[in-house]
């Protein structure tokens, strides 16, 4: 009773004691904010979000990749049956007895023996006319497949081995097409459009291939121990094969039309009059990275490779040569 009536303050009853909330701490903690500025409650889900974007990102790359890869690995079979191809018909150029004239013989000899043995003297006949016939070289049996062949461009020990063809008509036929004519990566070399019988000036375009083939080898000429190795390049066509003592290797540029004081190798076709032929031969000579030693004279017929260069855009690597 006791306990009871001093709870009792004024007839009403004493409430609990309780005590007051804290001044520097909240009634109730809140939520902690989430990481990286996200709204309370919300945090995994940009995670997810970010996750799912690099997931995605990474397989897209990985696709890119095995693309590339694959496209690489494609290109370069095709760049080796081309080449394969090349080799095929280097060999019938340089085939001591070309398939052709041994095709003939063979169809000469097979004539003779169905001859019947009561009249050799008619087979003896045949046999003489065989023999007389002059042997068809690989280069005039491989420009009767294709009348587009100019000549053959040989640089021993370089794997500059190919045919150069002749459309001028359409100059850039063989860009990006093979022998045959059908699509290759590779194409064939082929003289300029412009050429003609009185120019003096065989100018020969090729492809510099990633794979080493086609011209790539004669940036080789950049180093004077290369030239020293391969001084002289071998070039046969329907008149017969020739000899060319290179006397420039030099660095150009497919210049853009409003450039000035340039050296424009490719417009120098024509070398038919004195002025014309020192031009090309001192600018060349000017530009060489080295002095090979070789001075062209007026009415020496001129031989110029030319391919691609990434020293700078639109480069080139020109290699000028004089026959002797």
């Amino acid at each position: 009773m006791k306990r009871e009536e001093e709870q009792k303050i004024d007839g009403q009853p004493a409430q609990a004691e309780q005590k007051p909330p804290a001044a520097d701490k909240p009634a109730q903690e809140p939520a902690a904010p989430a990481k990286d500025g996200a709204a309370p409650g919300k945090g995994k889900a940009p995670s997810r979000r970010r996750a799912w974007l690099w997931r995605a990102l990474t397989i897209v790359c990985a696709a890119v990749f095995v693309f590339s890869a694959s496209m690489a690995v494609v290109l370069w079979v095709k760049g080796q049956r081309e080449e394969e191809a090349f080799r095929d018909l280097a060999a019938i150029v340089h085939a001591s007895q070309p398939a052709a004239a041994e095709s003939s013989a063979e169809a000469g000899s097979a004539g003779s023996a169905a001859a019947p043995q009561s009249a050799p003297a008619a087979s003896g006949e045949a046999e003489s006319a065989v023999s007389q016939e002059p042997e068809q070289s690989g280069f005039a049996f491989l420009r009767d497949l294709n009348e587009d062949l100019f000549g053959w461009l040989t640089i021993e020990g370089t794997g500059v081995d190919y045919p150069v063809m002749f459309t001028p008509d359409s100059p850039e036929y063989y860009l990006r097409r093979d022998f045959q004519g059908s699509w290759a990566q590779s194409g064939v070399p082929f003289l300029d459009g412009a050429w003609t019988e009185t120019c003096g000036h065989y100018l020969i375009y090729g492809h510099n291939m990633d794979n080493g083939t086609m011209f790539a080898p004669i940036l080789g000429y950049r180093d004077k121990a290369y030239f020293d190795e391969h001084p002289v390049i071998e070039f046969e066509t329907a008149d017969g094969p020739g000899e060319y003592a290179i006397f420039a290797a030099f660095y150009s540029q497919a210049y853009p039309v409003d450039a000035q004081d340039v050296f424009r190798y490719y417009y120098c076709l024509d070398l038919s009059t004195q002025e014309a032929f020192d031009f090309y031969v001192s600018q060349a000579r000017a530009a060489s990275v080295y002095d090979t030693g070789v001075v062209p004279v007026f009415g020496e017929t001129i031989l110029t490779l030319s391919t691609c260069s990434y020293h700078t855009d639109d480069g080139r690597f020109v290699v000028a040569a004089v026959r002797r």
